[in-house]
């Protein structure tokens, strides 16, 4: 057998036994990038190869760092993003929501969809969003300066810095430039609640960004905020798209009632089939 391929099942073993969720999957991301390859080429790293660095790098894993801090990167959709500490990690949860915003800018009547991404972290929304429509513009609002730092370096690293504008800005009051005159907003906002801290792995708890998590004791305490901004962001007709945390899609669509001119609500699901994300879209003129 080949011997990286031996090592990377006792990886395997040892990463479950720390209770990492994704054992034989992280245990082949630390091998391909310690050796420099992808994780369908380990078969062919030579034995004389081995890079006994990988062991470090599973120690780190299995004392539950995330996978992409020692990595630094981090896979969205059909980006390879930098990422590390003070920056919140994006989730392939998140892809779903931002299919459906691309589905939706897509089929807009508008020549140059004007798009906010609020909270922008890494900034794997706002740059999937300028890649996948070529005409939109984004602006892309964090108000942490390292995680705005990580934000700026791989839109530059992107090639659509043209159409990207980073700011330094909190998501509930920001862009009054743009009140208004929004197409769609984005966001994958804080919603973990405080009081259900012990049950959230410690690769989040303890490495992600605190704003990036807590949202008062049922989570819901910024997207509350959010229908606001929405209000005061979106022209009428324009599209929102919140993400949210399993369970709470039963009261999110609350927050957004046709009275204050919210029209079409829909909660849509993520691979797990679980509630993952709101849509709303403000009543036309």
């Amino acid at each position: 057998m080949n011997l990286l391929l031996d090592e990377v099942a006792r990886a395997t073993l040892r990463l479950a036994e720390a209770g990492v969720a994704s054992p034989r999957t992280d245990a082949e991301e630390l091998a391909a990038f310690v050796h420099g390859v992808r994780r369908g080429g380990l078969h062919g790293v030579a034995d004389g190869d081995f890079d006994a660095r990988y062991w470090e790098c599973v120690a780190r894993r299995a004392a539950r760092e995330p996978l992409q801090h020692i990595t630094g990167r981090a896979f969205f959709r059909y980006l390879e993003l930098r990422v590390g500490p003070g920056v919140f990690v994006p989730r392939p949860e998140t892809e779903i929501m931002v299919s459906w915003a691309i589905d939706v800018l897509r089929a807009m009547d508008v020549a140059d969809p004007l798009v906010v991404d609020l909270g922008t972290g890494s900034g794997a929304i706002a740059i999937s969003i300028a890649q996948e429509v070529p005409r939109s513009r984004v602006h892309a609002v964090e108000l942490d300066d390292v995680a705005l730092a990580w934000a700026r370096r791989n839109i530059e690293d992107s090639g659509h810095a043209d159409r990207i504008t980073a700011h330094r800005a909190d998501m509930r009051d920001c862009l009054a430039e743009f009140a208004g005159r929004v197409d769609l907003l984005i966001t994958n906002p804080p919603y973990v609640p405080t009081d259900g801290a012990e049950q959230i792995p410690p690769e989040v708890r303890d490495y992600d960004p605190a704003p990036a998590l807590w949202s008062g004791a049922d989570g819901l305490d910024m997207i509350r905020t959010l229908e606001g901004v929405g209000r005061r962001l979106l022209r009428p007709g324009g599209y929102l798209g919140i993400e949210h945390g399993d369970g709470q899609g039963i009261d999110i669509p609350r927050l957004f009632p046709e009275e204050q001119g919210w029209r079409d609500v829909l909660n849509h699901k993520d691979l797990a089939r679980r509630d993952r994300f709101v849509v709303a879209r403000r009543a036309d003129d």
